[in-house]
């Protein structure tokens, strides 16, 4: 049985709904290296890039990456090589996949988001989509994200808009101090076209060696499957209320949970800090979405979107 799993997302066309995730997977490169046997980056739905910002960062000093239970945390600080870096010595690479290819944009101003969706337009041929990375909650001392509350996350969606000729997907944070459903609508009418859902949810740990928390910042941002039911609540909390594509991302680490993130209301699924432990997960995830299907009798993974209790 022939089983499709191409999706759209309001214009931004995957050969398959698996991608990699902002943050883990740096400008491909990286995971390029590894043998084709392990993965091929053409073998992917898309390659999400690192978070750029306009100038180049360093990231936060100390402790970055702290193992723990079912989980990882992280305080990375945004390091990127900033704009000029980004077009100079990454795009090069990104031209030769065979797969989309979306980056990752952030700012601490609103006008920052615009000026870099402004400024990619120049290699709009090798993007696919810019993905808004509003909900960082590491960055600068953990200094509430653009994301937090409602009029700041529309504003910034909209100035991307106003910016850019191409699809603009929003990343949302769970470090929410307004109800879910208001910033995800706030969003939408700031005319997203694409939901990724979600980013790490704070958290911190202490050394016992030295009595001191383990990063400089305090909190950092927890990742893994630790983070997974509450990655899934919120995709389906907000596929009650919106009718935008969502990529669902948050603690996946075997084509199960993806599944399930399909089940609730995604339409595509990220993974993130599990490729650190399993490069082949994303292959491994593909090839288990192609069985689930077939033992189902399906066609086509749309046949699953949202169909939590109906199949």
């Amino acid at each position: 049985m022939s089983v499709n799993l191409s999706v759209n997302l309001n214009g931004i066309k995957l050969p398959n709904p698996v991608m990699t995730a902002s943050g883990c997977f740096g400008f491909g490169e990286e995971y390029n290296a590894f043998d084709p046997s392990v993965i091929d980056l053409n073998e992917l739905g898309a390659v999400v890039c690192k978070t750029i910002t306009l100038e180049p960062r360093q990231g936060n000093l100390g402790h970055r990456v702290w193992e723990t239970a079912a989980g990882m945390l992280n305080s990375i600080g945004l390091e990127n090589p900033g704009l000029q870096g980004f077009l100079r010595d990454k795009i090069p690479f990104l031209r030769q996949l065979k797969v989309p290819v979306i980056v990752s944009i952030a700012g601490f101003k609103t006008e920052e988001f615009g000026q870099l969706a402004q400024a990619l337009e120049i290699v709009s041929e090798v993007i696919t989509a810019l993905e808004v990375n509003i909900s960082c909650p590491n960055v600068e001392g953990g200094r509430v994200p653009f994301g937090a509350t409602p009029e700041p996350a529309r504003e910034v969606t909209r100035i991307v808009k106003e910016n850019t000729s191409l699809p603009v997907i929003v990343k949302l944070t769970p470090n929410i101090s307004a109800p879910f459903a208001e910033i995800v609508q706030a969003v939408e009418e700031g005319g997203a076209d694409c939901l990724t859902i979600m980013n790490t949810l704070l958290g911190m740990d202490i050394d016992l060696k030295t009595n001191k928390a383990v990063f400089k910042n305090i909190v950092a941002g927890l990742s893994g499957p630790v983070i997974r039911p509450h990655a899934l609540c919120r995709v389906y909390q907000a596929s009650q209320v919106t009718k935008l594509p969502i990529i669902g991302l948050g603690g996946i680490s075997c084509w199960q949970d993806a599944v399930k993130f399909f089940l609730a209301g995604a339409s595509a699924v990220a993974i993130g800090s599990c490729a650190f432990a399993n490069p082949s997960i994303f292959r491994e995830v593909i090839t288990g979405l192609t069985k689930y299907l077939a033992e189902k009798k399906l066609t086509d993974i749309k046949q699953i979107i949202g169909q939590m209790g109906k199949i």
